[in-house]
């Protein structure tokens, strides 16, 4: 995902020096303002008297949602936009904000004792199977979202995807969804070719998979840095993780047209048919050619077992990137100050003659699950009709940036710029600290697109101009990922035990493959424990949720 390595760069980075700002910013402002209006003589007294008692007359909410890293600011919440909305409709919001790193825990104490807020914002807070299980804490918002809704109501009208995605494989809602605005046509990573080297060694940018294995093998021998040392310079780097074999199949290995859901499922869709992709055909012949550029020494032997920190030390090296090539959602997300010496690489050919890129909208744009209100809420309509103004334009474009005036300016003709941090920091630092960014409930009409400008040199601005390389080999790719489809409850208590064990041994295998050789002569038994392990199984349920998907579309 975009920021699954940038967010936990940015928490150890800023962390120190965030967290007294962070914590000022936590509490509610309710509570402080009284004690202000008290602290006066007689007449602020009798004033924070009357404040108080129309406080009352104000419905409170509690809402619950989760940042990624301490080390973002969320005074935004009390502020701004956000407030403005609170108090337009007449309502005091009480935020309950908890961080990823202690969330599960968090998350599993507060469904155990139902003692819940009155809703949860943003997808990052619960996933489907926390839903499916605990389904009756929750409001089904199909009504409610009828008689207090008209902005999603349209936008579901507009983009019948979105209100595919909102129901569940019953028909019902139970959550809000948000489409992303000002996004690129390749929705993912790319990769990143390290021009620099391409210029000492006086190489062209490589066009096909067999051309880029053997300019990342001259990266590897040749002294590409220019430092006299022909050995310390890394083809590709990697870390351990759960999911290195998805992340490969997705950028490294994608050139033999092994694209798959981020979702970690490892599906695919190859000419529109469902697909477990580390069963085909070409997905052994691309193993075959990453362990063929392990053995010569192209790819990094600590690429299985690193630390992502020593990872990331490698691309982001003093005095120059140690890496030839990188997939990032941007250059400097990955390498930092080393950008500059990355461009991003055209989608070199494979084997199939074809240009395959990631194009993962239905999963990094479009979401459920970034409002649901429980059955401890009273009043939910007027809750509703609060979520239902995060469906316009400039709420969006606030949302995902942060307030006018201050990351936002009106240019007072209808047009709008997003403006670069004065503090010095990233364009994509200051979203994350100043607004919901990825989650909550948004829409921005694509007509608005135009009327909003992004510095061209910082983070979005980047990705949407880079996006003449290889935005052009969206549409005839036939090699795409998965969608994010609904499972029955029975289906993902299935597919959780099925997927384990499964997920496990075909991450394993990928790596003693790349390691240790030995695929062909492995193959058919890989085979026969796949389906030993229930794989058809897995499929059956993979292909029957894709169906219902199809349906849910009107296709």
């Amino acid at each position: 995902m975009k920021m699954s390595y940038w967010k936990k760069a940015l928490s150890i980075g800023l962390a120190a020096v965030m967290t007294a700002s962070m914590l000022a910013g936590c509490g509610g402002s309710g509570g402080s303002a009284k004690e202000t209006a008290a602290s006066g003589g007689d007449t602020a007294g009798t004033q924070a008297a009357a404040d108080n008692t129309a406080s009352e007359d104000i419905p409170t909410y509690t809402i619950a949602t989760v940042r990624w890293t301490d080390a973002w600011p969320t005074d935004f919440l009390e502020s701004g936009f956000m407030k403005e909305l609170e108090e337009k409709h007449g309502i005091n919001i009480e935020w309950q904000v908890y961080y990823d790193s202690d969330w599960q825990e968090q998350k599993s104490l507060l469904l155990a004792s139902g003692d819940l807020p009155d809703a949860f914002f943003g997808s990052i807070c619960l996933k489907d199977t926390d839903i499916a299980q605990n389904k009756d804490y929750f409001l089904e918002l199909t009504d409610l979202i009828d008689q207090n809704m008209p902005n999603l109501k349209a936008v579901f009208e507009k983009e019948p995807e979105l209100l595919a995605r909102a129901k569940d494989r019953n028909g019902e809602i139970y959550s809000l969804v948000k489409k992303l605005p000002l996004r690129p046509e390749v929705c993912g990573n790319v990769l990143y070719i390290n021009k620099d080297w391409l210029d000492n060694l006086g190489l062209e940018v490589p066009k096909t998979y067999e051309e880029l294995e053997s300019v990342l093998e001259a990266f590897a021998t040749q002294d590409a840095d220019g430092d006299g040392d022909p050995t310390n310079e890394i083809g590709i780097t990697g870390n351990v993780s759960l999911y290195t074999l998805s992340g490969c199949l997705r950028s490294y290995l994608s050139p033999f047209g092994t694209m798959v859901s981020r979702d970690n499922n490892y599906m695919g869709l190859v000419d529109g048919k469902p697909v477990f992709m580390p069963v085909e055909e070409n997905y052994k012949e691309s193993v075959k050619w990453f362990s063929d550029m392990y053995q010569k020494g192209i790819i990094d032997p600590e690429f299985f077992t690193q630390e992502e920190s020593m990872r990331r030390s490698k691309l982001q090296a003093e005095g120059g990137s140690q890496v030839g090539l990188v997939s990032a959602w941007t250059a400097d997300a990955e390498t930092g100050l080393n950008a500059g010496q990355f461009i991003p690489l055209e989608a070199v050919t494979g084997p199939d003659g074809k240009h395959h890129v990631e194009n993962a909208q239905n999963f990094l744009d479009i979401s459920d699950r970034e409002l649901l209100i429980t059955k401890n809420c009273e009043n939910p309509e007027k809750l509703l009709a609060w979520a239902d103004d995060f469906y316009t334009d400039l709420a969006s474009l606030q949302t995902f940036y942060g307030s006018i005036p201050d990351q936002v300016k009106d240019n007072g003709d209808g047009t709008y710029e997003v403006l670069v941090p004065t503090d010095g920091s990233s364009l994509d630092t200051s979203a994350w600290s100043n607004s919901m960014r990825d989650f909550g409930p948004k829409y921005m009409n694509p007509e608005f697109y135009d009327k909003v400008s992004l510095p061209a040199d910082q983070g979005d601005g980047i990705k949407l101009s880079e996006d003449a390389v290889n935005g052009k080999y969206v549409a005839e790719d036939n090699v795409v990922a998965f969608p994010m489809v609904k499972y029955t409850d029975e289906e993902l208590t299935q597919l959780t035990s099925l997927g384990t064990d499964i997920y496990k041994y075909v991450e394993a295998q990928f790596a003693h493959w790349v390691v240790d050789g030995g695929i062909d002569e492995e193959w058919d038994a890989y085979l026969k424990q796949l389906d030993n392990m229930g794989l058809q199984d897995l499929l059956t349920i993979q292909n029957q949720a894709y169906d219902a998907y199809l349906e849910s579309m009107g296709k």
